[in-house]
């Protein structure tokens, strides 16, 4: 399996228009993601954005479950959208505390953010949680319905 974020600049780093609105130039637009190359069986995807802040410390900048299986992308400003987001999918609480997607909104004189996408492909059509559950427990629900995944890093610079 393979995923891709054709809208990435110089193939690696956001655009400032996906940053959070807190920013010079951010929009809070979430990204073109697609994704191919897609194992047998496949019934429905999950899609997360996760940035590491260090080995035992993550931040979810978005997570979206129940993607159809006939799907092959989430368009760009689909985020908060039903019209855009593949119908019957779910935008879980990001760690923000909003349902859908949050941009980068690294510290002033920080380092380049590393992104980690990550399309999960699942055996079941949806998984038996809320948009209020955590990503732990989308975590624990997709243990035994994972038959494949990819995942690609972007990056942020303020």
């Amino acid at each position: 399996m393979k995923v891709y974020c054709p809208l990435l600049l110089s193939g690696k780093y956001f655009a400032n228009k996906h940053a959070s609105k807190g920013l010079p130039g951010g929009q809070n637009v979430s990204p073109l993601i697609q994704w191919g190359d897609v194992p047998q069986g496949v019934e429905s995807f999950a899609l997360s954005m996760i940035e590491r802040l260090s080995s035992s410390k993550e931040w979810v900048h978005w997570y979206v479950i129940n993607i159809p299986a006939s799907f092959r992308e989430i368009p760009e400003r689909a985020s908060g959208n039903r019209d855009k987001m593949p119908r019957g999918s779910l935008e879980l609480r990001n760690s923000f505390g909003d349902l859908g997607y949050g941009g980068p909104e690294p510290p002033k004189n920080s380092p380049s953010r590393v992104y980690e996408i990550t399309v999960h492909a699942l055996n079941v059509a949806a998984l038996p949680v809320g948009p209020f559950s955590t990503p732990e427990e989308c975590a624990e629900e997709m243990r035994g319905r994972l038959i494949g995944g990819a995942t690609m890093t972007a990056m942020f610079c303020r």
